[in-house]
């Protein structure tokens, strides 16, 4: 009898299913940096390339913009399409009486507007991939995150640099860039429930020499503004990836191409921390597998150890 279960045991557990590893809910966050932000399409199109599975995407100004066009179901190769189309008059509608009269040099329906037409859907609750923007209330200095309404606007408020975009009112608050609090939203995606966070730095070189005119002044006191706040923030990122576009001015339009080069070099170059940030997630997730059965020996025949007559 005792032989006879030992042998049942042993079958139901050389049958038993192997317990599938758990899947991590992956955060990608983008970061702010202007025309720098086309170095986000091609990280994308790399982790698109290499199935990296995101579950959410978080982005602050560009970020908010790129990660936008993404959440709404465009895979690499159309984003980056859509993305080399963009030019600088479809974002900044500068004008004399605006920055008279208003609060920036530029509105910002101009930017709505693009978002309007080359995102649906419309609304940040129907996007494919759960999507959060980031701004920062200008009256209270508080941290807005607006993961629901119209996407177009919640892109205008999360890039509103200060001084070069008009504020923007947006579920009753006047918002500008999230930049100022949170350039790289990571603590934004661990409060949304993220296991892992990959996140992009295109924080600039603060360093600059070749400031000319007002809205010089105004970037680069953008600049200085959020490289404090990124130092802070990207050590909570499990995997950062930096693509090499610090030199790259806000405004330059004319690197759009070398930023998607660059892009693609730094997340080629983290797809194995990647691989090993869900490796050690999953792997400290996983139950181990049930103790093996006790190996059974044989019982030797009566009588075996005497010597014949």
């Amino acid at each position: 009898m005792g032989l006879a279960l030992l042998a049942g045991w042993a079958g139901a557990w050389a049958q038993a299913p192997a317990v599938p590893a758990p899947v991590p809910r992956i955060a990608l966050v983008l970061g702010g940096g202007a025309a720098r932000g086309f170095a986000h399409v091609g990280v994308i199109r790399v982790l698109e390339r290499e199935k990296i599975p995101f579950s959410l995407v978080v982005g602050t100004s560009v970020g908010s913009l790129i990660g936008a066009l993404y959440a709404s179901g465009r895979g690499g190769a159309a984003l980056e399409r859509t993305a080399l189309q963009l030019e600088e008059k479809d974002i900044f509608d500068f004008g004399v009486v605006t920055a008279v009269a208003g609060m920036g040099l530029a509105r910002g329906d101009r930017l709505e507007r693009w978002v309007q037409g080359h995102v649906r859907p419309r609304r940040i609750e129907q996007l494919k991939i759960p999507f959060a923007a980031v701004a920062t209330d200008l009256n209270w200095g508080y941290e807005v995150v607006l993961d629901r309404g119209p996407v177009a606007r919640a892109v205008r408020a999360s890039s509103a640099i200060p001084g070069v975009f008009q504020p923007v009112a947006c579920q009753g608050r006047m918002l500008v860039d999230g930049g100022v609090v949170n350039n790289i939203p990571i603590s934004v995606a661990r409060a949304k429930g993220a296991d892992l966070v990959v996140a992009v730095d295109i924080s600039p070189a603060v360093g600059n020499t070749r400031i000319t005119n007002l809205v010089g002044v105004t970037l680069q006191a953008a600049n200085i503004m959020f490289s404090l706040n990124v130092e802070r923030s990207k050590r909570d990122a499990d995997v950062l990836i930096t693509p090499a576009v610090g030199d790259v001015g806000m405004l330059d339009f004319s690197q759009k191409r070398r930023c998607v080069r660059a892009g693609a070099e730094a997340a080629r170059r983290a797809i194995p921390a990647i691989r090993q940030a869900i490796a050690a997630w999953q792997a400290a997730r996983t139950p181990p597998p049930p103790p093996a059965p006790p190996q059974v020996l044989a019982a030797a025949p009566p009588d075996a150890d005497k010597s014949p007559d």
